[in-house]
């Protein structure tokens, strides 16, 4: 039948209730899933709720992005049901008693987008059995090669003095075959994990791994207050990320680059690259990692 989403066997449409049961409360650790056969970006859809006051704890699935965003407003599109494209709404500057969770400053936010990351890589390492790294600030690479991308996107609140919502996406190539892969105007070749041979690419699953350790680490920067060397996110991070080390150029926003040595990440999530100039602090920009 055309525009089943049974049309390609190898790419089966996820379920909502079966979702909903397994990821949302009482039984899960969000509060409610969107399930979304078609949207134009579940960020935007993320953030509108957001903006109309919706509650933290959602989650906005869709099977197929029209106008899907990645970082400096580049497109990320993916044939239906070949990949994951997911966003939840969180709240990290409003106390939660039941939960024992303190505001978190909103200068340890910038943690949101690299939190999501050490989630991936978990969720992938374990289920695709795939030895998966991250790019900072927000790339997860299979080998030299982009499988996914991450976008945080800060809401602001009605009122100037309340906190802002952060909106984090992720974007995760399962099933795409070669003439499927986007192009990178970086120059990073892209994959996905059925190209990469994962043992497994049933995205239910990865579904629910990769929301399930996302609430985990979420739990642990909240209680600790944002501080993400005392939960542990920083040396969690530092494990799995692949430029810590290695010469890198940084395409900066206002459209200069820098080239050095990256040396770390700070407390504040920032990348550290030492330069001919000295040490640079870089809260944001596009890493080429160079041979």
């Amino acid at each position: 039948m055309p525009g089943s989403p049974y049309t390609d066997l190898d790419r089966p449409p996820l379920s909502a209730a079966r979702l909903s049961r397994a990821l949302t409360a009482p039984s899960g650790p969000w509060r409610r899933l969107d399930l979304r056969p078609e949207t134009g970006s579940t960020n935007a859809d993320a953030a509108d709720a957001a903006r109309a006051g919706e509650p933290e704890g959602l989650v906005v699935v869709a099977e197929r992005q029209t106008a899907g965003r990645g970082r400096r407003g580049r497109a990320w599109q993916s044939p239906p049901r070949a990949g994951l494209a997911t966003s939840v709404l969180l709240r990290p500057g409003e106390p939660v008693a039941d939960r024992d969770w303190p505001p978190a400053a909103p200068t340890g936010y910038g943690w949101l987008p690299l939190l999501a990351g050490v989630a991936l890589v978990e969720a992938v390492s374990r289920l695709a059995e795939l030895d998966a790294g991250l790019k900072w600030p927000n790339d997860l690479l299979i080998g030299d090669a982009k499988c996914a991308g991450i976008l945080a996107e800060a809401v602001p609140a009605a009122g100037a003095a309340e906190p802002p919502a952060i909106v984090l996406g992720v974007g995760l190539n399962v099933t795409l075959r070669a003439d499927e892969l986007p192009e990178n105007p970086t120059g990073l070749p892209a994959t996905s994990l059925q190209l990469a041979g994962a043992t497994a690419t049933d995205r239910d699953p990865l579904l629910r791994a990769l929301l399930r350790a996302l609430a985990d680490w979420y739990d642990r920067w909240r209680l600790a207050g944002g501080d993400a060397d005392a939960c542990g996110l920083r040396a969690a991070y530092l494990a799995s990320c692949v430029t810590v080390g290695r010469r890198v150029r940084v395409l900066l926003p206002d459209g200069t680059d820098l080239t050095g040595l990256a040396t770390g990440v700070d407390a504040d999530g920032h990348l550290l690259v030492d330069t001919a100039a000295g040490e640079r602090r870089l809260a944001a920009g596009d890493v080429l990692h160079l041979r």
